[in-house]
């Protein structure tokens, strides 16, 4: 699904975030990616969501050449990927519910499946009441919850998350593991998901990928 050979990757004209990082991510597994604060976690995200272009290296994604592909390929490449990010990225003019209900919407679904779609899953992260309020007067803990929502609703390819279960209590953030389990287990999206919750990655038992230095320091077993 994912393979990256020998990337790397810099900001402007200075020394490289990420050297030399290679690794591939099979279809429909689940993968923590962890390691210390500036070791180049979301830089390594950015790249894969394609919010930007390596400096060296090849990255494929679904049997392409990301760097090959063209302007006009790219909005309905980013559909196939879900994103969670760390600053949530909503939308304060749009309603909770409108928020979650943008991908599907961009996408061409039947607005009853977005209402059915959208509801159930707004119901699943505990913001059913919430749903016509805009995001401006949500919590940081609900705001991340419409965020995760909205990464999912589509039923993505690949999906990103960029420590989605920070800003949420233990209960939630164990509720929240199970929806991303469940679309890795039931739909077959392929989860990489970045988290320094050491704790969290022991209980759930998936790969690893440690980041050390913007370097691939080990890749294996929690």
């Amino acid at each position: 699904m994912i393979r990256f050979d020998s990337v790397g990757m810099r900001y402007g004209p200075g020394s490289e975030v990420l050297r030399d990082i290679s690794f591939q991510l099979e279809r429909g597994s689940f993968t923590f990616l962890t390691g210390p604060s500036g070791a180049g976690k979301s830089s390594l995200l950015r790249l894969i969501y394609l919010a930007h272009r390596p400096s060296r290296g090849l990255i494929t994604m679904f049997g392409r050449d990301v760097a090959g592909m063209g302007r006009h390929e790219l909005p309905a490449f980013r559909r196939r990927i879900g994103v969670v990010f760390q600053n949530f990225r909503l939308l304060d003019h749009l309603s909770v519910f409108d928020n979650v209900a943008l991908p599907m919407r961009v996408a061409g679904a039947r607005e009853g499946a977005v209402q059915s779609d959208v509801g159930e899953l707004l119901d699943w992260v505990g913001l059913a009441g919430r749903m016509h309020v805009r995001p401006v007067l949500l919590s940081g803990g609900e705001q991340q919850r419409v965020a995760i929502a909205r990464a999912v609703v589509g039923r993505p390819d690949v999906l990103v998350a960029d420590e989605p279960t920070g800003n949420v209590d233990p209960a939630m953030g164990e509720r929240l593991m199970r929806l991303f389990e469940g679309l890795n287990e039931v739909v077959g999206t392929t989860v990489l998901f970045a988290t320094h919750d050491a704790a969290l990655i022991g209980r759930r038992g998936h790969p690893v990928m440690v980041l050390e230095g913007g370097e691939l320091s080990r890749r294996g077993a929690p």
